[in-house]
């Protein structure tokens, strides 16, 4: 049996950014693994790393790889001596938030596939980071600067998904190439409990208007030569022109690959079925409820079994035969006919070769087939701002700020961080808590600003505690940023002058509560109370309602 010969294969890419150090900024592609989770629609900026020994990554690190920015690790392989896969595994182990390997072959990029299912690689359920190739000159240019980091500073990357993903409009079309057969091992395994975790998803999204989903099952067909041998008339249907492998492997007992091909039909027939009916949805009930109640693995996967489901779901079964056409004839099947010629590409779209194949706006998606990881491909399909709700709920969230908080800069007095999770990805931005904001790159640093800046921990100065008083040398006022420095010589001289005035600042009776890390403050300390002496301070800023403000106070006078 053969496939067409029409055709290609295309390599998905994503970008990376060089960011530092300035005399290689650039940006140049990579090929986006077919394993882990790519991070569809968002970007990730770390600092690459080369490991000094085992630069293949196809043994276990011994140790954790930490930059010393304390940004995101992006470690850089080379390819060879083992799986892609496990690369990414051991350095997903070794704390690396991304995989970049280096092609040794001066080629065009290619795709890393997946390797097939066996006991030694179990880990690949476990792998939940983005990998990608990059061609052989940019791999060792990366290489011979992070190998003088320590001289020239790090090399940061920021690598970047949102155009990997097209996201034209406000509806998603997406499609998943699949097979009925339970019995092809772990592959068909990982089909199976996709159509059962993705399934309330999907008619959520199909319900609403917002996606469009059509399934398709691969075929091949048998040469007019060899269609008259036991291998074609039992693997398939309508003379030869439609095929299946046997479920088994094994044309002398079990199940018949052209059996598979009928059942294959039936489903496709389901779904035109329902489609006409105006619920495309239940495709997906027919496709979970079949392989829970007609598997191989039970010997119930027949007609019979099949029909009994349709009826349950209240589908025409009439309409589902009268779609599906006489298997046994010498003649074309129109459904299968559109089968194979939509397996072809054309344009940007590459051929469907493999099972299970997952195509979101005419791209093929890479990574695992695994409920968030898919939800958030298919998210990153919309129009930036019409993303349906199922995209912004909190199940869709990468928890990226769990993990050293995402790698962003944090207070730990305060416990105000700048990492964002959304299901694009966790972003580092300085924040806005209780209409503080603050200011900076949100990885290394970010600093109070404005009028409100005094609110959260002092803005960062010089403060003291004595009985229930509270002095702070922090100022909002006409010098902002007097005292910001701890322990430095104009804080303990303004702070001294600050005191002789007699002013005081009384706590606040709200303080800031602390959340997990990747969440900011949630209530900021509340607004100082201040007294005056009556007289004029020598405080640059005096207190509101002082000898030294023309401004009334906006706070009641303490208790004397």
């Amino acid at each position: 049996m053969v496939a067409p010969a029409r055709g290609r294969f295309v390599v998905e890419k994503s970008s990376v950014r060089v960011l530092a150090p300035e005399h290689i900024r650039g940006h140049h592609d990579a090929a986006i693994g077919n394993f882990g989770v790519p991070d569809y629609g968002g970007t990730l900026t770390g600092v690459v790393l080369y490991p000094d020994k085992k630069a293949t990554g196809c043994a276990e690190f011994p140790g954790k790889f930490k930059s010393k920015s304390g940004r995101p690790v992006v470690l850089l392989l080379d390819r060879g001596e083992c799986y892609f896969a496990l690369k990414s595994w051991n350095a997903q182990q070794a704390g690396a938030a991304a995989v970049l390997i280096a092609d040794t072959v001066d080629e065009q990029l290619l795709t890393m596939d997946t390797p097939e299912a066996s006991p030694d690689t179990r880990y690949l359920d476990k792998l939940n980071i983005p990998s990608a190739l990059v061609n052989r000159a940019f791999g060792e240019s990366l290489k011979r600067m992070a190998e003088k980091a320590d001289a020239e500073g790090e090399v940061v990357v920021k690598l970047d998904w949102r155009e990997s993903m097209p996201h034209p409009d406000e509806r998603v079309e997406y499609e998943l190439w699949t097979n009925s057969n339970d019995e092809c091992g772990p592959r068909c395994d990982e089909q199976a409990a996709f159509v059962k975790s993705f399934r309330g998803h999907a008619q959520i999204l199909e319900r609403g208007g917002y996606a469009r989903f059509t399934p398709h099952y691969i075929t091949w067909y048998c040469p007019e030569a060899f269609r008259l041998t036991r291998q074609c008339q039992s693997q398939c249907i309508n003379h030869g022109r439609y095929c299946a492998p046997d479920p088994e492997e094994d044309f002398g007992e079990g199940y018949e690959g052209k059996q598979v091909v009928v059942e294959n039909l039936r489903q496709l027939c389901v779904h035109r079925v329902a489609n006409e009916s105006g619920r495309p949805w239940a495709w997906w009930d027919f496709a979970m409820d079949y392989k829970l109640r007609c598997s191989m693995k039970e010997k119930k996967y027949s007609k019979a079994c099949a029909e009994e489901v349709v009826t349950a779901l209240g589908l025409s079964l009439d309409k589902v035969l009268a779609c599906m056409g006489d298997p046994d004839a010498d003649a074309d099947n129109a459904v299968l006919s559109k089968e194979q010629e939509d397996q072809i590409g054309r344009g940007s779209r590459g051929d469907v070769t493999i099972l299970p194949t997952l195509v979101i706006n005419d791209v093929q998606y890479r990574g695992k087939l695994e409920r968030t990881a898919v939800l958030k491909a298919v998210c990153a399909g919309f129009k930036e701002g019409t993303e349906p709700q199922v995209c912004l709920s909190h199940d869709m969230e990468t928890n990226e700020c769990l993990h050293r908080n995402g790698g962003c800069w944090r207070d730990e007095a305060t416990n105000v961080t700048a990492c964002r999770d959304t299901y694009r990805g966790r972003v580092c931005e300085c924040p806005v808590v209780n209409g503080v904001r603050y200011d900076g790159d949100g990885y290394t640093h970010c600093k109070a600003v404005g009028p409100g800046r005094c609110a959260l921990n002092h803005g960062g100065c010089w403060s003291e505690t004595k009985g229930e008083r509270t002095f702070s040398a922090c100022s909002t006022r006409r010098y902002p940023d007097v005292g910001a420095r701890r322990g430095s010589k104009a804080t303990a001289t303004n702070a001294k002058t600050w005191t002789s005035a007699r002013i005081s600042w009384r706590a606040p009776a709200r303080t800031a509560t602390a959340r997990t890390p990747g969440a900011a403050t949630s209530a900021a300390a509340g607004a100082t109370r201040c007294t005056s002496a009556g007289r004029t301070s020598a405080w640059p800023t005096a207190c509101p309602g002082s000898a030294g403000s023309s401004r009334s106070s906006p706070f009641p006078a303490p208790p004397a």
